[in-house]
């Protein structure tokens, strides 16, 4: 599978928060009150659970644990629709449907980007259901304006990366082609990925802030780190198609992540479930909240629905 190597810069996903501040949170979360208990099993028909990557199922390191796998096997061998809902582009995305054992289904990529639809019958084993593009000129260009120095990768429409400053992330699932910054601006975009190594978080922050970004949809991550759709687009966006599409009810809907990407996701479902060591704007926008991703936090949700 997958895996975020030493090398790999920290992504809009990655979380590293200390095991001290974890323990601090999950105290905490054991006051909170779930909006809902309907989802807490699967009696009375299939549930749509969604399952971020980084920092939910898999560690900072790329390492899915025994207990996290095996709960989310059994889960999907229970018969519910279990979709990853990630940032990671496709190729990234499907060690890990494979690695818990969907060979049928759907899955979100690219914080909602890119809709997949999973049948082990198929050539490769999927099929692009949607996929939603933009034109990345002017963010492009607003952000270089700031952030000179920044590093910026953007996925095109044929899933190929293309990147300033030899920027690599294990969450693109291909190698990038550096190519300069004006061949960048006149591409079609998917997602796009900034980061900077140079600026603080809070600098970063204050630069986005003052830039607006209007016509798309970011996400900051823990990092100096940047994620762009477009306008509109979310890992819920995408999840609320699929929901309709399958015809389930907005009752039976399930979704577990760590990451600020993950707020519209967690806000979307009956029940919303952030990770321990999730910062505390998302612990703000779910239902309750779970162990860190280092103590199986995923495996306990999952559990749960057994």
């Amino acid at each position: 599978m997958t895996t975020m190597t030493e090398s790999s810069v920290a992504g809009n996903d990655d979380r590293r928060t200390t095991h001290q501040n974890m323990t601090t949170q999950n105290t905490a979360a054991e006051t909170r009150t779930v909006r809902d208990k309907s989802t807490r099993n699967g009696a009375g028909g299939k549930l749509l659970i969604a399952l971020d990557v980084d920092g939910t199922l898999v560690d900072h390191d790329g390492h899915m644990s025994v207990p996290v796998r095996e709960a989310a096997q059994a889960v999907v061998a229970a018969g519910h629709h279990v979709m990853i809902a990630t940032g990671r582009s496709l190729n990234a995305t499907l060690p890990v449907i494979e690695h818990i054992g969907i060979d049928t289904g759907y899955a979100v990529c690219s914080n909602g980007g890119v809709i997949l639809r999973i049948d082990s019958g198929l050539p490769d084993g999927y099929e692009v259901l949607h996929k939603t593009t933009f034109d990345p000129g002017p963010v492009l260009r607003a952000l270089r304006k700031r952030l000179p120095t920044a590093k910026y990768a953007l996925e095109d429409a044929d899933g190929n990366f293309l990147s300033t400053e030899r920027f690599q992330d294990a969450s693109f699932g291909v190698e990038a082609v550096g190519v300069d910054f004006h061949t960048m601006l006149e591409a079609t975009a998917v997602r796009v990925v900034v980061f900077s190594s140079e600026n603080t978080p809070e600098e970063f922050n204050a630069a986005i802030r003052h830039i607006g970004l209007a016509g798309v949809t970011y996400s900051v991550g823990w990092t100096a780190w940047l994620d762009i759709a477009a306008a509109g687009v979310t890992k819920a966006s995408a999840l609320e198609h699929l929901r309709d599409r399958l015809s389930i009810d907005t009752q039976r809907t399930i979704a577990v992540g760590d990451g600020r990407n993950d707020i519209e996701m967690l806000t979307w479902a009956r029940r919303g479930v952030a990770m321990g060591q999730a910062p505390v704007e998302v612990i703000a926008a779910a239902d309750e909240v779970t162990k860190s991703v280092y103590d199986d936090g995923a495996a306990h949700v999952l559990r749960s629905l057994l």
